[in-house]
């Protein structure tokens, strides 16, 4: 099922507050709540360490701090999420350049959408990967309501069609800062798991589980797991 039909049927179902656009989101006004109150606390007390990362990546080679990719976000709408840059800033070219001299690793960027020796990523984007601080500057995002503190992976269009008939939990969801994935593995477990995950959580929510993924968040980033 392509992207643009899985919209097309969302737009067609009746309002039952289940799934899709007919239902409101996952959590509704209490997780929103929770989001709200949680990044702006985050903001607040992280804005040294947002401070001095920004610094580091700018220091490094001089280019942009941030780096605001399209993904999509609940009932399809696109937005940009946030993240310190840590690739180079021509990394199409490098890309390109680096599938025409392995060849192999363009079937691992098709299943994954990743590629676990990636030439665009910079020593200090590695660091900032490697402990999941690049995606600190998502906490704007919660705050703009494009995202969750927890939810499934915000992803592109063309990942969408992945999910094929689940994409309808997806798009019921805001995309979170961290999730089931985070905690269970991340990129060492498949992409259909990935997506099992996110029909999971969206189907199973409950306050309680969005804290659960919180506190096993941090002990996953110490460790990184699964993190490239």
């Amino acid at each position: 099922m392509r992207y643009a039909t899985i919209l097309a049927n969302l737009a067609l179902r009746p309002r039952q507050g289940t799934v899709g656009e007919a239902g409101p989101p996952t959590g509704g006004i209490v997780k929103r709540s929770f989001d709200v109150g949680g990044a702006m606390a985050g903001v607040i007390l992280l804005s040294p360490l947002l401070a001095m990362l920004a610094l580091l990546v700018k220091l490094h080679d001089g280019g942009a701090v941030f780096y605001g990719h399209p993904r999509i976000g609940r009932n399809g709408r696109a937005f940009r999420c946030l993240k310190f840059r840590t690739m180079v800033e021509n990394g199409d070219e490098v890309l390109n350049q680096h599938f025409a001299m392995y060849p192999e690793s363009r079937q691992e960027w098709r299943e994954t959408r990743k590629l676990q020796n990636d030439p665009r990523v910079t020593r200090v984007g590695a660091v900032l990967r490697k402990l999941s601080l690049d995606e600190l500057p998502q906490l704007f995002n919660i705050l703009r309501g494009e995202m969750s503190i927890v939810g499934p992976r915000p992803v592109v269009k063309d990942e969408l069609d992945l999910y094929g008939p689940a994409a309808t939990y997806y798009l019921q969801s805001r995309p979170g800062l961290t999730g089931l994935w985070q905690i269970s593995g991340r990129n060492d477990v498949s992409y259909g798991t990935r997506v099992a995950f996110d029909r999971q959580y969206v189907e199973n929510w409950s306050f309680f589980i969005d804290l659960k993924i919180i506190a096993k968040t941090f002990p996953a980033v110490v460790t990184s797991r699964g993190s490239y």
